[in-house]
């Protein structure tokens, strides 16, 4: 998937969440830890499971999956 080799989906983790390797390490607790201030390297040493890769591959995902497309809704008569 474009990349993100990391990624994963299962419907019986999180409930098929983007998760890191498998997981239950969403990418949005990863997203949010790094909008609240924490650093790569004191998220991996919080989530021991987690290598750095997981975390800048995360936040690469979260870019890819939030990039906006504007799609103007189609006139009606």
């Amino acid at each position: 998937m474009l990349g993100f080799d990391r990624i994963t989906f299962d419907p019986n983790i999180l409930g098929g969440k983007a998760c890191i390797r498998g997981m239950r390490i969403s990418v949005s607790l990863v997203v949010n830890l790094v909008a609240n201030g924490m650093t790569l390297s004191e998220i991996v040493a919080e989530y021991p499971n987690l290598e750095e890769q997981d975390v800048t591959q995360a936040l690469r995902y979260a870019a890819w999956a939030s990039d906006d497309v504007f799609i103007p809704a189609a006139e009606t008569a």
